[in-house]
Parts: structure tokens; sequence; C-alpha cells
């Protein structure tokens, strides 16, 4: 391949490792932030609970693009201090994920049965214990496919960062549009499977992870394939 195509995929490839990082970052930071609030949901401070509730819906109730811009912008404005633009889409990406990640982690740590909470009490452990030894090994496998999508919305959302100028695969397409306008359809073509092929990665990651705490639990991990057969057996049993 030569010509315009060979530089439009050199181009995006330069936006790709950018891309890589914000999402990595925002990850980490998605995952530290959902448990960090989620767990203080389910505290007994009323404080805590309260502080905790004022960040998930102040950053689930306000626009990506928006919390950008007043980092971006504003806060410089404010402090004299201007963040790097990946700094910047790193700590949006994960402040704004970890909002609906908080969620997750609050609603897999109550989903957890109500007799394994009565034996721990039982077995006289603390709240911590109680929580770190019987709760959350089982809550995390509740967690992971929810957060397999959330991960994969978040590498999604770092195309966001094309408005700050921060180098990712979405900015380095429209930069190539005023040169390669006639190639269009090959510059958003490449930017599709860059993102499908990242987001491939995320979920066979997340399905490891998933097979793996479930054999620690002791549950046996049903492919996914053969789950699909189960229940299209059922529906031509039923009809």
């Amino acid at each position: 391949m030569s010509g315009p195509y060979s530089n439009i995929l050199s181009s995006i490839l330069n936006g790709v490792p950018v891309t890589i990082a914000a999402a990595a970052g925002g990850i980490a930071l998605t995952i530290v932030m959902s448990f960090v609030a989620g767990l203080a949901m389910l505290s007994p401070s009323r404080t805590v609970r309260v502080i905790a509730r004022i960040y998930v819906e102040g950053f689930r109730g306000t626009s990506e693009v928006v919390q950008l811009f007043w980092l971006y912008f504003v806060l410089p404005a404010l402090v004299g201090f201007k963040l790097v633009p990946l700094a910047v889409g790193i700590l949006v990406l994960g402040l704004n994920h970890g909002a609906y990640g908080a969620e997750i982690v609050r609603g897999a740590v109550q989903s957890v049965p109500r007799a394994q909470r009565e034996g721990a009490v039982a077995l006289c452990f603390s709240p911590a214990q109680r929580m770190f030894r019987v709760l959350l090994p089982q809550a995390l496998v509740e967690m992971l496919p929810p957060f397999n999508n959330l991960f994969i919305q978040l590498l999604k959302s770092t195309a966001l960062l094309y408005f700050i100028s921060a180098g990712e695969i979405t900015e380095k397409g429209e930069l190539l549009r005023p040169v390669f306008g006639s190639n269009l359809v090959f510059i958003y073509v490449v930017e599709l499977l860059w993102y499908l092929l990242l987001a491939i990665v995320i979920t066979a990651v997340m399905r490891f992870l998933e097979r793996v705490m479930a054999r620690r639990l002791g549950r046996t991990p049903v492919a996914r394939s053969r789950l699909f057969r189960r229940r299209a057996a059922k529906v031509e049993v039923g009809g």
C-alpha cells in the first residue's frame, strides 16, 4: 500500500499510543474512584454517603465535554496552573466513568446474599473483614461484565480529547481531512477499526479475569457459545 493510504495509516497510527495511554489511565482512575465512591455510599456515616452521592450525581449529570473545558481552560484561569491535554483527559475520563462505576460496585456488594453477611457476623468478623474477606470477593465476579461495558465506553470517550488537541486517533484523522478529503471513507474506516481492535482487547482481558475470579470462588465458568446454544435450545423447545 502506497500513496495517500500509507500516509493516512501512519498518521492515525501516531495517535494510537495516546489513545491507549488515555484509556489505560482513565480505566485505572475509574477503578479507584468506583471502589472509593461505591463503598463510601455503603458507609454507615451519613456524611460520607452524602459526599459520595454528590460526586456520583455531579459527574453523571454533567457533560464530559464541559468537564474537559473546565479542567483545560477554566482551571488555569482560576489557579494559574495548566495541565497537559493527556492528563486532563485521563482525569475527566476517570472521574466521569468512576461515577458510573461507583453504582456498579454498590449494586454488586448489595447483591451478595444476606446469608453471607449473617455468616460473617456469626464468625465475629469486623466490618472491614466482612467487606474484604466475604462480600467483595463475591461481588467482584458480578462487577466484571458491567465494568467491561464501562471500560469500552471509556475507550470510545477518548475521542472527546479531540476538543483539547490531545493527539489521539480522532484528532489525527480530522487533521487529514483538508489534505485527503477524497479519502474520507478510508480515514474513518481505519479509525473505526482501531477502536474496534482496542475494544476487543479490553473484552478479552475482562473475560479472562471473569473466568479466573469464578474459579477462585469455586464456580465453573460456562463458555458463552455453549450458553447461547442452551438458550437457543430452550427457545426452540418452548416454541
